[in-house]
């Protein structure tokens, strides 16, 4: 929340925004025009510059989902896309490793994770979830003053701003970690003309760039723009006023930051750039609010078309009481993250980006209906214009501008049913508190998890009742799950194999050559049907052990050994990593466990356990071990004909969104329009069927990078790709694909994986689950041969189980024992199917089957059980009076009977309050009561009840009519003492 000093600041900024930007005010050259530019030509005119100009390559904006990338939520800056080659990961073979000057417009969310804007947007007129980051870099080429210059002459020459506009701040130095002021850096703006007073130093926090913890980092330089502050300013620059904004950001990647917090020079030097064109779309417009440019007027002109609230007015803080002018930048700013997100396949759900995503929408309509008194469905009305006005510079926006409106409309309506909800909950809560108790914390935190319901909302609601809550604790849960949300609280610059960027580059320094690792693909299928791996001997190259290369490793040790080359396949492309063991040449008794196979910068990594002593130069036999890796192969060539499947019977618009291969089973997710039928999944199994059956050839072939393009049906995927790439085609050779007159529909994918050479040793495939991850994903889980068969086989079991059952209830249910049995046995065969592996569709109709059956059975029971109330409450009544009070024990099986007889105990003595306790063998204690309507004011059944049960150590629930609970008591003539004199105080 903004405090009342923030909000009187914030006002005061926007008078004086208004008033105090001329050049006559300031003494100083006018900023640039309203109007000089539009957006489209602001963002055109940066790429241009470097791409034209400057020789850098443009690069499309990545998707706003990471790539492979577990530390991030979602992409929150232009360089996340290029963290390869920072950290040295990068495929040497790839497009990317040959990056030197690179400039894009890259999508950006900052939203949950480290980067959180998400509750300051609208308070003030420059925060924002989505922006884009205009950026240009150098990996290994130009430097700091080539930056430097380029960033002046675009700034200064291209768009016009006049220089005494302008500040640049540079790295003032840390004695505390050794690093002296970037006086390069400064020498380097005197000299292109930036006067000294411009040219100020700052610490660590303002001019030290670092990625994470540890990996690349370095000093940076970032150039300011005064919209007004005049005489001054250069005291104001980095002090968090408005009108003094940062609008570029150069940094200069030097150093790798290591684990024990030490920092080394970098063998290659870096130049990474972001500049907001929000922003900088406000300089060149000539206005003093980003909101005021033309990425939102034509949002906020359309919010106001469709609320009839009053003209957005761009008031903030105690200027704006009603929040009105809020809620229009909520609703402009949260639109153009949702468009974009969904567009790029991120849907809100309950995990993750999905829940940040969802948390934004529900924001949204939050001010949307109760600020703006919106009718519903005005948020996907402003698709299009979003899409009007981003979809030139993001293509992808204009696929389905359709699909992205249903999402919205879809979770808009669940979400206002959660509201009304959770308002419920919350009267209901407070219903049941004295005047002394604070709302309880993990109310309101189930609220805000499970219904969405805003937290700011539930305090505003607790505040109009003068209700307290312990914020405190409430806070600590709130950072606990942003914890939980980043995965990661720093970028993770270690691949998984265990080198470090500074291993990496070590092993580059002494000139260790990329592995060989060719003969992964070193097989052949005989006539009988059996796969023959080729034996694979290599040398070792490098031993990494405890961050530092070694020559030699001693006995019981585990460390990371790089071959020359190898046959293991290392985890990528959804496929696990090989299993095997090494053996040394003249130690054929000795085995070394490969534990763990990875990739990083080109090199193979095997992390091995040493038995004996090994060193670099010792040659070694590789074996895989033979029947995992075929296991994989058959599910990876599955995986394509599945893939295949799903397209051919849902239409090409289905794309993979991820995939997992292992031994014992196959993953897939991909994008769907609307949730998978059984009978569409039936048609995808029978198509993955014959293909199996009519054993087609599986084709492989490298080819350019280029000449992709030229083959019908191939699609590729989010991925780096190196310039020469692997295809496999199933049934078609490759070389005849390339023709661009074929037409033959069949499965084609660019893919690294191992595959079979016919796919008629996959046998057999079955879909055993599919679920929908979030609105547009589904998720297939399908095992191949033999689990096939046991999957099918088990699910006929569990029909004849099913049907018996069935039978069993046909034949009417004798007595209430027999029946709770009957109900029992249906809930343990629900439980059975539900985690069953088994056909999905088989499981689907099973659990319909199970579920009619248990309707009836608990008709029945309560049929038997109403029966035996009656005859249970005809025997306890038959010589009592009609009382006021009854307070009794009886014998019964289940809270369900005493329940019931309570009941009719009520309907034959409407004046009575009822309460009856029943001793069970187990010890425990059922409670039910009843209270005639004209006397809960004074007496609650639920406070009855759970007073009583609190007595014996138990639980209790209820409305104010009727409760029921249980505790546990060898003494219920005490109990029932206690239950009596607590009615009676009461009534």
């Amino acid at each position: 929340m903004v405090s009342a000093a923030g909000s009187r600041f914030l006002a005061a900024f926007w008078v004086r925004s208004r008033s105090l930007c001329s050049s006559a005010a300031t003494g100083r050259a006018p900023g640039p025009g309203p109007n000089t530019y539009t957006a489209g030509d602001i963002r055109q005119t940066f790429l241009s510059f470097f791409r034209d100009k400057h020789r850098h390559r443009e690069v499309r904006s990545a998707p706003i989902t990471p790539r492979a990338d577990p530390s991030l939520l979602l992409v929150n800056s232009g360089m996340n896309q290029f963290k390869p080659i920072l950290l040295g990961t990068v495929d040497p073979r790839s497009q990317m490793a040959r990056y030197q000057r690179v400039v894009n417009s890259q999508k950006c969310v900052r939203a949950g994770g480290k980067h959180n804007d998400l509750d300051d947007v609208g308070r003030d007129l420059y925060h924002h979830t989505f922006f884009e980051m205009l950026g240009n870099w150098s990996f290994g080429d130009y430097f700091k003053e080539e930056a430097c210059r380029m960033a002046w002459e675009l700034l200064t020459e291209v768009y016009g701003i006049p220089q005494d506009r302008l500040y640049v701040t540079f790295f003032g130095g840390d004695p505390l970690l050794g690093l002296t002021p970037d006086e390069e850096t400064k020498e380097i703006w005197l000299s292109i003309g930036v006067h000294p007073d411009r040219v100020l130093p700052f610490g660590l926090a303002d001019n030290f760039w670092e990625m994470g913890e540890t990996g690349p980092c370095g000093p940076c330089t970032e150039i300011h723009y005064d919209h007004g502050v005049g005489r001054g300013a250069a005291a104001q620059v980095n002090r968090g006023n408005p009108q003094l904004v940062e609008i570029w950001n150069l940094v200069f990647m030097q150093y790798n930051r290591e684990a024990d917090g030490s920092l080394h020079s970098l063998p290659q030097l870096s130049v990474d750039t972001g500049m907001g064109l929000e922003r900088l779309a406000t300089v060149l417009q000539g206005k003093q609010s980003n909101y005021d440019t033309d990425l939102f007027t034509p949002i906020l002109n359309a919010i106001h078309r469709g609320s009839k609230a009053p003209q957005y007015r761009g008031l903030v803080g105690v200027m704006d009481p009603d929040s009105v002018d809020m809620a229009y930048r909520v609703l402009a700013d949260h639109i153009r993250t949702l468009t974009v997100c969904i567009a790029d396949g991120l849907y809100p759900g309950m995990t993750g980006a999905q829940l940040v995503l969802r948390r934004i929408l529900r924001r949204a309509v939050r001010f949307s209906v109760e600020v703006l008194q919106a009718p519903p469905g005005l948020l996907a009305g402003l698709v299009p214009m979003v899409v009007e006005i981003l979809g030139d510079a993001y293509p992808e926006l204009k696929q389905d501008p359709g699909q992205i409106m249903d999402t919205i409309n879809e979770n808009e309506a669940a979400f206002l049913s959660s509201l009304h909800r959770g308002r419920r909950v919350i009267e209901r809560t407070l219903r049941k508190m004295t005047q002394s108790q604070s709302f309880p914390v993990d109310v309101a935190w189930s609220l805000h998890r499970n219904l969405g319901f805003p937290l700011d909302l539930i305090g505003l609601m607790l505040e109009e009742k003068a209700v307290g809550m312990d914020n405190e604790a409430l806070g600590q849960l709130v950072k606990e799950e942003a914890k939980h949300l980043r995965r990661s609280s720093q970028s993770d610059t270690r691949p998984e194999g265990g080198l470090g960027l500074r291993g990496i580059n070590e092993l580059r320094r002494i000139g260790v050559p990329i592995t060989d690792d060719s003969a992964k693909y070193a097989y052949t299928l005989l006539q009988n049907g059996k796969y023959v791996f080729s034996p694979c001997q290599a040398t070792v190259l490098a031993l990494y052990q405890d961050n530092s290369l070694v020559e030699e490793v001693r006995e019981g040790q585990r460390c990371c050994v790089i071959l020359d080359r190898t046959n293991f396949y290392c985890e990528q492309g959804g496929q696990s990593h090989d299993q095997g063991y090494f053996i040394r040449e003249g130690h054929q008794d000795v085995l070394l466990p490969v534990e763990n196979v990875q990739t990083a910068g080109g090199f193979v990594i095997h992390t091995v356990c040493v038995p004996e002593s090994l060193h670099v130069g010792d040659r070694l036999d590789l074996f895989v071990d033979e029947a995992c890796r075929l296991a994989c192969m058959v599910k990876h060539t599955a995986t394509h004909l599945l893939n295949f499947g799903l397209r051919y019977v849902l239409g090409d618009h289905t794309e993979q969104k991820g995939s997992h291969i292992t031994a014992e089973r196959l993953r897939f997710d991909s994008s769907v329009k609307v949730p998978v039928t059984g009978q569409q999944l039936e048609k995808v199994e029978e198509i993955v069927l014959d293909l199996i059956r009519s054993d087609e050839v599986v084709y492989t072939a490298e080819i350019p990078l280029n000449q992709v393009n030229h083959i019908t049906g191939l699609r590729t995927v989010d991925e780096v790709y190196p310039d020469s790439v692997r295809v496999v085609s199933v049934g078609v050779p490759v070389e005849q694909l390339l023709h661009s007159d074929n037409k033959q529909r069949t499965s084609v994918e660019l893919c690294c994986g191992t595959h079979l050479l016919r796919t008629g040793l996959i046998g057999d495939l079955a879909i055993v689950w599919e679920r929908q991850l979030g609105k547009g994903i589904s998720r297939i889980v399908a095992v191949t041969g033999e689990e096939a068969k046991e999957a099918r086989e088990l699910g006929r079991v569990l029909a004849e189980e099913v049907d018996s059952l069935s039978v069993r209830l046909n034949g009417g249910l004798k007595s209430l024992s027999d029946a709770q049995k009957l109900s029992k046995q249906l809930g343990q065969l629900t439980d059975v199917v539900d985690g069953a592996v088994m056909l999905h569709r088989q499981r689907q109709l099973l659990q319909e089957r199970l579920r009619t059956l248990q309707r009836t059975a608990n008709t029945g029971i309560r049929k038997l059980e109403t029966r035996a109330a009656a005859e249970n409450v005809r025997l306890f009544l038959e010589n009592r009076l009609d009382q006021g009070l009854v307070v009794d024990t009886f014998p019964v099986q289940s809270i369900s009977i005493l329940m019931k007889m309570v009941n009719q105990i009520c309907e034959k003595m409407p004046h009575s309050s009822v309460m009856l306790l029943s001793q069970q063998d187990s010890g425990k204690v059922l409670c039910a009561c009843q209270v005639p309507k004209k006397l809960v004011s004074s007496l609650s059944a639920a406070d009855w009840a759970l007073a009583v049960c609190g007595q014996m150590g138990g639980k209790a629930g209820g409305s104010d009519i009727v409760a029921k609970g249980m505790g546990s008591s060898s003494n219920l003539e005490e109990i029932i003492k206690s239950a009596t004199e607590y009615a009676r105080s009461k009534m």
